[in-house]
């Protein structure tokens, strides 16, 4: 596999580069990249700007990926971006494989398609969020005016480095000079890294705890009220519409972002812009209700660090009888880790396989759940809805029980999809078009269907298999 940026980096240079035509907030880390893109979002939408947020993987439609001022790309606007960059993406592919190279990733050619999009509506800035890494990956074309760092872990070890210290060195490739970079809580060994590479380019490296903090969170219907301190300001009272103390802290770290995308980290942000920008954020997959009678909650966690945060969530957010867990893991996941880290805050475990190719079979997973939760406690279902069904039944025996369904973007995007969730903040605008559906089914059965579909690096990629 070839690490490179200069692929992407050709297309946009023929296309004009249209990833300098607006101001980039861009956002790595382990887990809750997502939600912090989105939360900042909202807060800068409420500041008056007009916003683009590119975040991936998608749960039940590809449109949610390139979101324009609170609403997935449209199906003809996809369309005819896509059309538009197509024939660059094409010439590029031809130069590389005279080069002896692999053609343009699916990742590679969708970060394309998403800054040319963002160029196009026009907006006024987007929160990048970066597909795998940081220094190598495909969005890193762009140069961020701020760099974020949500909690970095291990993931993605076969490609990043299987400690967290390598992990954190690629993730602060993201840093560019004259930009302002704002950090959550770290691991030691990834906070060197950082400050590393932050005094290496003379710049300023905020962080959570010294910088800024969280300074209180009291759950409520719908959510948790919390209080910020920020690096300019002090918010109080703030109705954040998302679960568990992972989400303030997602809060807080968009709270700094912003202000040090809009003063340079040195003026409050008004009530204006933080309260209703918090009160309106969204990101949909994590904690997220999506059926009641018994309640439903699907939560995209997939690695042991994000399954800890859930375990607690859960605990402290949904006091249940019994809780009952869905769960399906993807083959390059730490599954038993993640089966672990949720061992006291689930009762029962109902354990299935998504359709993707990358699924863990059911049965293998459930020999690692027997091991962690015990035969009696572990039901195996092969289907996602025969397994939801399981869940259902389980959950009804015993009053006041709830169902968790987790273990990768896969298996949640399947149960969103029969649940009819929301997924968005605004549904997109679908078409009947003969010439869009047959673009979007093109796409959405291209690498897609991958768990993160955000391969850094080439390998044998044709184009007939991207789009």
């Amino acid at each position: 596999m070839e690490p490179r940026l200069d692929a992407v980096a050709r297309v946009l240079d023929l296309l004009g580069d249209p990833q300098k035509s607006y101001r980039i907030i861009h956002i790595t880390g382990t887990n809750g990249k997502s939600s912090t893109a989105r939360i900042a979002a909202s807060m800068l939408a409420s500041a008056g700007l007009r916003v683009g947020v590119f975040t991936s993987p998608h749960l039940v439609r590809f449109n949610e990926r390139i979101v324009i001022d609170g609403s997935p790309i449209t199906d003809e606007r996809l369309l005819g971006t896509w059309e538009d960059v197509q024939p660059f993406v094409e010439m590029v592919d031809e130069q590389l494989r005279g080069e002896g190279r692999a053609a343009l990733t699916f990742f590679e050619a969708l970060t394309v398609l998403a800054f040319a999009a963002f160029a196009d509506a026009p907006v006024d800035v987007i929160c990048l969020e970066v597909g795998v890494g940081g220094e190598w990956d495909s969005t890193n074309t762009a140069d961020g005016d701020v760099a974020v760092f949500a909690p970095i872990a291990l993931d993605h070890t076969k490609v990043l480095g299987s400690t967290i210290a390598e992990i954190a060195h690629t993730k602060a490739g993201i840093m560019k000079p004259g930009a302002i970079a704002v950090t959550a809580a770290q691991a030691p060994e990834a906070m060197r890294e950082l400050q590393a590479k932050a005094d290496a380019l003379g710049i300023t490296l905020k962080r959570a705890g010294t910088d800024f903090e969280v300074l209180g969170a009291q759950p409520a219907v719908g959510g948790q009220v919390i209080d910020v301190r920020g690096l300019a300001g002090t918010y109080r009272d703030l109705a954040l519409p998302l679960y568990g103390e992972h989400q303030a802290q997602n809060a807080a770290l968009a709270i700094a972002a912003v202000e040090a995308f809009l003063g340079g980290g040195d003026v409050p942000l008004g009530a204006d812009v933080v309260e209703p920008g918090i009160a309106s954020a969204k990101s949909p997959g994590r904690l997220q209700v999506v059926g009641t009678d018994p309640t439903i909650i699907i939560d995209a966690a997939h690695n042991p660090h994000g399954a800890r945060s859930l375990a607690r969530a859960l605990v402290e957010n949904f006091h249940f009888d019994r809780t009952v867990a869905v769960i399906g893991v993807l083959s390059d996941k730490d599954a038993k880790g993640f089966l672990q880290a949720l061992d006291g805050a689930v009762d029962e475990v109902v354990v299935t396989a998504s359709h993707s190719p990358r699924a863990i079979p059911a049965d293998d997973l459930a020999a690692l759940a027997v091991e962690v939760f015990g035969t009696e406690r572990v039901r195996v279902v092969d289907d996602v809805e025969e397994a939801l069904d399981e869940a259902r039944y389980l959950a009804r025996e015993v009053e006041h029980s709830g169902i968790i369904v987790t273990g990768s973007i896969t298996v949640i995007g399947e149960v969103a999809a029969l649940t009819d969730a929301d997924t968005s903040a605004v549904a997109a605008d679908a078409t009947s078009d003969a010439d869009v559906e047959a673009a979007k089914e093109a796409l959405e059965a291209s690498a897609a269907e991958d768990d993160d579909a955000n391969e850094m690096w080439p390998d044998s990629t044709e184009p007939g298999d991207r789009f």
